[in-house]
This record gives structure tokens, sequence and C-alpha cells, in this order.
């Protein structure tokens, strides 16, 4: 964010720096008294003097701040809230007429909102939750209750619509979008496993084949089924034996077995290494 300008001895450089640096910087701006704003706004009007029109938007940008803070909630960054009510005050300064008997931030404040209200839709999700006029006004109307309030009722429903001047199922259809929330396609590497998975992670690699595919599955069903039989093949010590060390999810030790078949933990690895031996002999004839 950057302001070139000088007020009067104030002067604001470019670049501020920090978006925390440009807040204390426009605190620091005076504020203008009736009669000199007044006075610039004559002078903007009459006599296109640009210097006056950035002195009543410097004095004006603590304000849009004020604004745009009421605004927080939706999960967008506050410095590109304060920039769109930024552009919202200058085109309030381009149109505001002194001779109407109100201040500046009375007349301003219906553009700074209105541009925060447009960059908050086009932002807020990536499909578009209000497109009339009324949705609009549904829409921040309906949010700012949902801060404060569960599932509307059915009366409140009817309450809601009635105020605002549209039907029930309105209502009800805006209180379910602000209720969901966008889907990232591909996350970033850094997001937790449980919240990683977007439609990317269902998508096949780029470089999938489904005939390979098909092939490699086959082909590991026929091993398995050659294995299964191979391992019936072996004679009931050695089949228990291999099953206890390689197959099932608490492998047994040596020592564990050497006691159970009261031989020695070496004769169990004999056993052991001599069927490891026939099963792989007998994959290999498969093959």
């Amino acid at each position: 964010m950057q302001l070139v300008a000088r007020r009067n001895d104030f002067l604001l450089s470019a670049p501020i720096g920090s978006f925390d640096a440009y807040l204390d910087q426009v605190a620091q701006i005076p504020i203008l008294s009736r009669e000199r704003e007044q006075e610039l706004a004559v002078n903007f009007r009459d006599e296109g003097d640009l210097g006056a029109a950035r002195e009543l938007v410097l004095s004006h940008l603590r304000f849009v701040v004020h604004v745009a803070r009421g605004y927080s909630g939706y999960g967008l960054p506050l410095a590109d809230i304060v920039q769109e009510g930024n552009v919202g005050l200058m085109k309030a300064v381009k149109r505001y007429d002194p001779t109407l008997g109100v201040r500046l931030v009375s007349f301003a404040v219906h553009w700074i909102r209105a541009e925060i209200h447009e960059y908050v839709l086009r932002n807020w999700r990536l499909v578009k939750v209000a497109t009339t006029k009324a949705q609009r006004k549904l829409f921040f109307n309906l949010r700012r209750m949902k801060k404060n309030l569960a599932w509307l009722t059915h009366d409140e429903t009817q309450a809601v619509a009635r105020d605002l001047g549209v039907r029930p199922e309105e209502v009800t259809e805006m209180e379910q979008r602000l209720s969901s929330r966008d889907l990232s396609f591909d996350p970033a590497p850094d997001v937790d496993d449980d919240e990683g998975y977007g439609p990317a992670a269902y998508l096949p690699a780029a470089d999938a084949d489904p005939a390979e595919q098909v092939a490699e599955a086959e082909a590991e069903a026929e091993t398995s089924h050659h294995l299964a039989r191979a391992i019936e093949a072996l004679d009931a010590r050695s089949r228990d034996i291999v099953q206890r060390r390689w197959v099932t999810e608490e492998k047994a030790t040596l020592h564990a077995l050497a006691d159970e078949y009261g031989v020695s933990a070496e004769r169990i690895r004999q056993i052991e290494a001599a069927a490891l031996r026939k099963l792989r002999g007998t994959l290999t004839a498969a093959a």
C-alpha cells in the first residue's frame, strides 16, 4: 500500500511498508475542520484542484479503515478491503457537492461500503452468492445476523423475508450458501492430511495407463493365488512358522516359536529358511 502526497507538513512516502505501518501513518493525519473541508471541496469542484482532492482523500483514510474493520469476518485480507474502500472514498470525493450541507464523511460512507460490498461478493466464494440487488441486501443482512444466531426457525425466516422484501425460499437458500465453504481443488502441500483431499486427489495420475493398471492388478491377484496354494502345500509346522513370521500383523519371534515347538531357535530358523526356498521355487515355476 503506498501513497504520495503532502498535506501541509504531513508526508506519506511511497512505499510505506507493511500494512501496520500504513495504519500508523493514517492515524496521524489530522482531521479536517468543517470550514477547511468546505474550502477544499469548493476548490476541487470549481477549479479542478487535484491537491485539494488529495487532501480530502488523505484526511478520510482513517474512516475507511474504521469501515473496513466491520468486514473482517469474511476471511478476506483487511489490507485488500481497505484498499477497495479507498477506491470508494476517491469516487465519493469526485462526486461530492459541498452545497449539500452534509460532511464528506456522511456522503462517502455509501461509496466506501459499495466498493467493499462488491469486493466481498467477488471474492468470498468462487461461485457468486448474490447477483441481484435484493440478494446482495439479503446476503449482508443475513451474514450479520448469523454471527449471533444458529439456523433460522420458520418464524425467523418469515420475518427476515418480510423485512427485506424477498421470498422465504430465498432466505433459506442464502442461509445454505453462507453455511457452505469452498473446497480447494488442489490443496497446498502443508495442509494437514485430514483436510488435504480435494477433487484433484481423486484424479488419475497423468502417466496412469488403464491397461497397465489392469494388467498389474491381474498379475498381483495371480501371484497371491499361487502363493496361497504354495503355502497350503507346506507341512503343518512349516506353514504355521511362515504364517506367524511373515503373514500375521504381530510377528512371532524365533525364540517364542522354539519354546512352543520344543526345539532351538536355530532349528526354527532352518525350518523357516527351507519353507521360504520351497515357496520361491513354486512361484518361479508358476511364472
